[in-house]
């Protein structure tokens, strides 16, 4: 079997679950991941012979993607902000709405150096590494409670030469000692009754413990953020959250009287108040 023969196979078992669009972006992940090939290069070795083991696991990847399972899982392999990131069970998959989070901060930094960064719940690391090779010369720390999330993300810092200070704790409970510019966060946020409309990938996949809040307590990590950015913000430091579009209007009420000052919510690139941000007085 040809290297085309095999992705056209690929990509007609994948199109009715996926779509066509989707299952042809898969089929080039999958084959960028597992050959290290970019688009010209499959154009190259389209008619080359594949191996019998490279058409076995190309199946079977497919395989438990039509089982619901997430392809970044089952490559460990998610790209973010022009690098590609190992991604486990442990971690949830990066999004394009937090590289648009990410964007904000750099934006907003405009050059200044040596900025003191603080990401809580970094998982796989993604925001805390995208600004530590985005910012210049910051010192970056990430928190977060999972052990299994923390190796994951140093991994990732490792691979990609990024200079992070990994800290095991919860949120809930934080008491920072040091002062910094910028405190970061992407916390778990979904409501419980959201579950029912996820999708089988999300839902059975990725870690609920990054994903879910109680229904009677949706802000109860923001308020643990808004409380930490108090005691920990400089004057003039900022605070960047991605928040659930349902619940912005409490974010902003809750981010006024806990006593921050120009506190605004932001869409995201699908029209959705996805962000919130503040200042410390």
């Amino acid at each position: 079997m040809t290297v085309g023969e095999c992705m056209g196979g690929m990509r007609r078992r994948l199109a009715p679950k996926v779509g066509e669009r989707e299952a042809t972006a898969m089929v080039r992940f999958i084959f960028s991941q597992l050959k290290g090939w970019s688009l010209t290069d499959i154009a190259f070795h389209n008619g080359d012979e594949l191996s019998d083991y490279m058409t076995d696991k190309c199946n079977m990847i497919v395989d438990r993607v039509l089982a619901d399972e997430p392809i970044q899982y089952v490559l460990e392999s998610a790209p973010f902000y022009g690098m590609d990131f190992k991604v486990t069970p442990a971690v949830l998959i990066p999004r394009p709405e937090t590289a648009e989070l990410v964007d904000m901060i750099v934006a907003d930094a405009d050059g200044r150096a040596d900025l003191r960064v603080l990401d809580l719940g970094t998982g796989s690391g993604c925001i805390a590494i995208a600004l530590a090779r985005n910012l210049r010369f910051p010192i970056v720390s990430a928190v977060d409670i999972s052990a299994d999330a923390l190796a994951v993300g140093r991994e990732n810092a490792a691979k990609l030469k990024a200079r992070i200070n990994f800290i095991e704790a919860d949120m809930l409970s934080l008491h920072p000692t040091e002062s910094y510019d910028i405190i970061v966060s992407n916390p778990p946020y979904i409501a419980d009754c959201e579950a029912a409309e996820m999708e089988p990938h999300v839902l059975n996949h990725e870690p609920h413990q990054a994903l879910f809040v109680p229904d009677n307590d949706p802000l109860r990590f923001y308020q643990a953020i808004a409380r930490i950015a108090q005691a920990s913000l400089r004057s003039g430091g900022r605070i960047y959250l991605e928040i659930n579009p349902i619940y912005a209007k409490q974010m902003s009420q809750m981010l006024t009287e806990t006593g921050f000052a120009d506190v605004a919510i932001h869409k995201d690139a699908q029209g959705r108040d996805r962000f919130a941000t503040a200042i410390a007085k």
